[in-house]
């Protein structure tokens, strides 16, 4: 058989993949709320980094109703809807929503990462749990550096009380004492 020159094999190419452009684990954090004593993320804001519509979402949520317990998922009342609005900038589309949001603890979220079963939900469902250990952490160290602080005290005597004093309004969340003016 005769050599063939310059014919290039036809291999069928798969098309590259599309990278995902996931969002930094702050976006999410800033996305977690304390609501009922629970740190949780409204429907609204999952589905953004699920890439998909709050309405699709919520679809799947509701077909799949016995993948999610009350401790997984709840709806949010409609005083609490109104504070969540308030409290947050980015949710203000939400005040006229007729519907109330829900919203997802960690487990809850990783739940609705599976039944979407999109490869940007699986792989944004990583970025939110990584968020939740990582505010899980922060607490853990802020009481564990408040508890240090108490057996400093009490091995210290009175001449160190607004050293401690200080070190405890620095503890304190941001916007918790009003700062004095700067400057002239």
């Amino acid at each position: 058989m005769p050599k063939r020159t310059g014919v290039k094999s036809r291999k069928k190419r798969s098309a590259p993949r599309p990278t995902l452009a996931l969002v930094p684990v702050e976006r999410i954090e800033r996305s977690i709320l304390l609501i009922r004593n629970e740190k949780m993320m409204l429907d609204a804001d999952l589905a953004a980094l699920y890439g998909v519509s709050t309405k699709r979402l919520n679809e799947q949520v509701r077909r799949n109703r016995d993948r999610f317990p009350p401790d997984f998922l709840i709806e949010l009342t409609g005083e609490e809807k109104a504070e969540v609005v308030a409290i947050c900038d980015h949710l203000a589309r939400l005040k006229y929503s007729p519907s109330l949001p829900l919203a997802f603890t960690e487990h809850g979220a990783i739940m609705a990462a599976n039944v979407l079963s999109s490869p940007r939900a699986v792989a944004a469902s990583v970025m939110v749990v990584r968020a939740f250990i990582r505010m899980r952490q922060v607490l853990a160290t802020h009481v564990e550096l408040a508890r240090k602080l108490e057996e400093l005290e009490k091995r210290y005597d009175t001449q160190f009380r607004q050293v401690f004093a200080a070190v405890r309004a620095l503890m304190e969340s941001p916007g918790a004492a009003e700062r004095g003016r700067i400057g002239f």
